[in-house]
């Protein structure tokens, strides 16, 4: 036993469980599973008192009988803002593993899992998934009250809840029902086990043995008040006992309030010492006995000790367990507690508290929370507190410092600015509510000039409805000039980067991008800076485009980028179509991310290298970076990136030859974009349709689809998604006749491409040349360019060739073509392509198989472990790597092995090591 584990989870004295058989025997199969290696998580949810409590207690004694270990913690109020309190006290207690993560929880809240490493709740995840299996035996998480769990800990067990499907491992939590819990459990997508009150017959059972004897007619308004909650039938009936029907008035009251008043009724009965010691207990967000006696004797300014506690155990109110730690009977308590008492009380009571209390940041919430008005200092405190956790701790707890810093601050021009941070903070948690209330609350005549245009900028932003319109590029233009006019060069360079991705997916004017343009470069920006760059290579990728090129290929090998630089770096070689470029500075950053458990800059890296590998073809990489990202963006609630994702998996759908999957994404997204306004996004939905009609044999169809890209005219137009489908548009012109028309795009986009350099327009259009001129010299001129970061373009050259060749009788040198170009589409996984080559092969004479590829039958997560195991990665690292449990791995590595005919890790990496990717 660990977490809360001296005590027994069972109240003792509690009444035997009444009417719950059903949701017993649903947790008691649980446990089993998860005595056999098949984990999972449960929510017992429901109203206060309906028994949450009752089950939870027998969850961990069927756990104990089972022989299973139990880690148990409960939600406090109180810590609610302390990222991850809720984990640091759920594995407090295990400094027998041995475990670095386990000496760092047993440190409790105020060194808190993670917090002290700047973790992300997703990595703090593995680290307790790693540190799950390092117990070797199984596990019942048990969580009380989980609605009041910080929301750190809250996302690591959610993280956790969805990767036990290998692991000993149950996790069983109770929430109470609400709209907070409601969002929660939505985005978490755990399994619920809903409580309903006790049936009538249940419900008298229930009150027999809580308050026999009760007269009929109080029998039977006990249990009409009590609507049968176990709690109230609990409380109620034993008040009824000794007070007689009275104690029922008035009826009005909700159960729950009338269960509380039945608490502080008890709380007031007990002599004064208790009391206050309750209420500081109340208060507190830690449960270490010594703190609260201390506090307790400066409110009561005598000494308080544990004698004075003893009445509160006596009447069963809270428990002191062996580590001396404090836990109260049940959480309406701490509510009735703090409820009872009047403002100043409390606030006197969090003074005492953060003159006691260790730690800096704790003293200073609870100096905070005894604020009784503007402190100037205090607030800084504050805001200096939640600028240099932002990075560090989850956002969360910075916006709650921010916030309140924002309440507490003297100046009208410092508290707006702190709003502005404070919605800021807001937006990394995609918390729009929080953003909509704090943007309200700015006073826009008490900010200086920048801050105005920053919180225009945030209306625009944050709360705007779409992404066309030149009206709101032009604004944006002029909010970013007034921030550099006024000399924040931070702020405008971070505003620069964020209204360059806007810009790249909307059909802006050219007098609104050159207008930007003029903006960008007259910024004073540190020499060292990259983001003026990175930012014109999105808004400006022809008239700068060349320029920007020539810098990013001299940044190529900088080893002092930050992440952050080298992931805009890597969207700006993108944004030019230089994708091998791109993946340079990408690949490292994914790593790193991986590493320090940064999910978001991660899934947009991931959703980058995805759309680099579907506009070059290969297929295989897309499904990967692709398939993964879509499941970082949803669990981190990123509805955007998850679209863009699952865009480049419709793309390589289509050019694997799997149509209707290809359609059925092109068709879904488009719902989605038309709905939110993202007009210009409608190319990649165009892409997928063409490039699916052409690896069908649809020419003219796919001639069409594609041709809606490129038309000025069209609302799928987009001025540089284009860029990367001249290849595909020239291969469907050729096959359908309309050579006409591709003339007329390959003489607008040729002066372009001289101008921007842009290698994957530049590519394209030797491909169409090629095909227009339809000579040898052509496309011997065209497979003459170096083409060795375009696989799939080299491959298309030389089907197109090959079968010219072919068709004029010349066998002999179409083959070396034709069958370099089969291999190189197998690679990619562009079958179509591959079974062209290998049709045009059999027409010269030669037959060439399709090669069998087992790790093809493999799903996108099996081919990344088996990648990253053929690499020798432990089971340890590429859990860490993909965010899973190393059970998870192992299980996954023992269905793999099978499938592509091996028997160990050294058969794997030889099989791997001979495939070209």
């Amino acid at each position: 036993m660990a977490g809360d584990a001296g005590r027994s989870p069972a109240r003792a004295g509690a009444p035997m469980l009444v009417g719950r058989a059903a949701q017993l025997q649903v947790l008691a199969a649980m446990l089993d599973e998860a005595t056999r290696h098949r984990g999972g998580a449960l929510v017992v949810r429901g109203e206060a008192g309906i028994g949450k409590s009752a089950l939870w207690g027998e969850a961990c004694a069927l756990a104990a009988e089972r022989g299973m270990r139990v880690l148990t913690t409960t939600g406090v109020q109180a810590e609610v803002e302390l990222p991850y309190a809720g984990i640091g006290r759920l594995f407090r207690g295990l400094p027998d593993i041995g475990s670095d993560l386990g000496a760092e929880i047993g440190a409790g809240p105020g060194r808190m899992l993670g917090a002290v490493e700047g973790e992300s709740p997703f990595r703090v995840g593995v680290e307790v998934l790693d540190l799950l299996s390092a117990l070797d035996e199984p596990v019942l998480l048990a969580v009380e009250d989980a609605h009041w769990l910080d929301r750190a800990s809250w996302e690591v067990l959610a993280f956790v809840a969805r990767r036990l499907e290998s692991d000993p491992v149950a996790l069983v939590l109770t929430a109470r029902d609400g709209e907070d819990v409601d969002r929660r459990l939505a985005a978490a997508s755990l399994p619920e086990l809903p409580l309903e009150p006790l049936d009538a017959e249940s419900a008298g059972a229930l009150l027999d043995q809580v308050a026999p004897g009760l007269a009929p007619a109080l029998r039977e308004r006990v249990l009409a008040v009590s609507a049968g909650n176990p709690l109230g039938l609990v409380e109620l009936g034993g008040l009824a006992a000794r007070s007689g029907g009275a104690a029922l008035l008035p009826s009005r009251l909700p159960l729950s309030t009338r269960v509380e008043r039945t608490f502080a009724g008890l709380v007031g009965e007990l002599p004064a010492a208790t009391r206050a010691l309750l209420l500081v207990a109340a208060l507190d967000d830690g449960d270490d006995l010594d703190e609260v006696l201390a506090a307790a004797s400066r409110l009561e300014e005598r000494p308080v000790t544990a004698d004075d506690l003893e009445p509160a155990v006596v009447s069963r109110l809270v428990g002191v367990d062996e580590q001396y730690r404090l836990r109260f009977r049940h959480p309406l308590l701490r509510s009735a507690l703090r409820q009872s008492a009047s403002p100043a009380r409390r606030r006197r009571a969090h003074a005492c508290l953060a003159a006691v209390v260790a730690g800096d940041d704790r003293r200073v919430w609870h100096r905070a929370a005894a604020a009784s008005g503007p402190d100037e200092a205090l607030a800084a405190d504050l805001a200096a507190m939640a600028t240099r956790d932002r990075h560090l701790r989850t956002a969360a707890a910075a916006l709650a410092a921010m916030e309140r810093a924002a309440q507490l601050s003297e100046d009208p021009q410092k508290r707006g600015s702190r709003l502005l941070w404070a919605a800021a903070m807001a937006d990394e948690q995609g918390d729009t509510e929080s953003i909509r209330r704090l943007l309200g609350l700015v006073d826009e005549s008490r900010l200086r000039p920048a801050e105005r245009a920053r919180l225009a900028w945030f209306r625009e932003v944050y709360l705007g409805t779409g992404w066309s319109g030149n009206t709101r590029l032009r604004v944006y233009n002029e909010l970013i000039d007034t921030m550099r006019t006024a000399g924040d060069v931070q702020l405008t360079l971070e505003s620069l980067t964020n209204i360059s991705l806007r810009f790249y997916w909307s059909n802006p004017d050219d007098d609104t991008r050159l207008e930007f343009v003029r903006v960008a470069e007259l910024i004073d920006a540190p020499p060292d800076d990259v983001l003026v760059m990175c930012a014109l290579a999105q808004v400006a990728p022809v008239e700068r485009g060349a320029a920007c090129l020539e810098r990013l290929a001299a940044l190529r090998y900088d080893v002092d980028l930050t992440p952050g630089q080298r992931y805009q770096l890597g969207l700006a070689a993108s944004a030019l179509g230089a994708f091998e470029l791109s993946n340079a500075f990408l690949t490292p950053g994914v790593a790193e991310a991986r590493t320090h458990g940064r999910v978001g800059t991660l899934t947009q890296s991931l959703v980058s290298l995805a759309y680099n590998a579907a506009a070059a073809g290969d297929t295989r990489a897309t499904v990967s970076t692709a398939t993964e990202a879509v499941a970082l963006a949803t669990e981190t609630r990123h509805p955007t990136w998850e679209l863009q994702a699952r865009l480049q998996l419709g793309q390589a759908e289509a050019l694997r030859g799997n149509g209707e999957t290809a359609d059925e994404i092109a068709d879904d997204a488009e719902k989605v974009v038309f709905s939110a306004g993202m007009h210009p996004m409608l190319a990649l939905t165009q892409r997928i349709r063409g490039v699916n009609a052409l690896a069908a044999g649809r020419f003219e169809e796919a001639f069409w689809h594609l041709y809606r890209v490129f038309d000025p005219g069209d609302v799928a137009y987009h001025p540089y998604v284009r860029f990367t489908l001249a290849g595909h548009l020239a291969e469907a012109a050729a096959h359908c006749g309309a050579l006409d028309e591709l003339g007329a795009v390959v003489a607008e986009l040729t002066p372009i491409a001289e101008l921007s350099r842009s290698p994957v327009l530049l590519t394209g259009l030797r491909y169409a040349g090629a095909v227009r001129a339809d000579d040898a010299a052509a496309y011997e001129a065209a497979l003459a360019a170096d083409l060795r970061d375009w696989p799939f373009e080299r491959a298309r050259l030389q089907l197109t060739y090959g079968g010219w060749l072919r068709r004029r009788r010349q066998a002999a040198q179409a083959r070396p073509l034709l069958r370099a170009a089969a291999a190189a589409f197998d690679a990619l996984g562009a079958a179509p392509w591959a079974e062209r080559a290998r049709t045009e092969l059999r027409a010269t004479g030669e037959s060439r198989r399709k090669p069998i590829d087992a790790i093809d039958a493999l799903t996108p997560q099996e081919q990344q472990i088996a990648r990253l195991a053929a690499d020798g990665l432990s089971n340890r690292e590429i859990a860490e790597r993909l965010f899973l449990s190393p059970r998870t791995v192992t299980t996954h590595l023992y269905r793999i092995y099978p499938k592509v005919g091996v028997k160990s890790r050294g058969e794997l990496a030889a099989m791997m090591a001979e495939r070209p990717f």
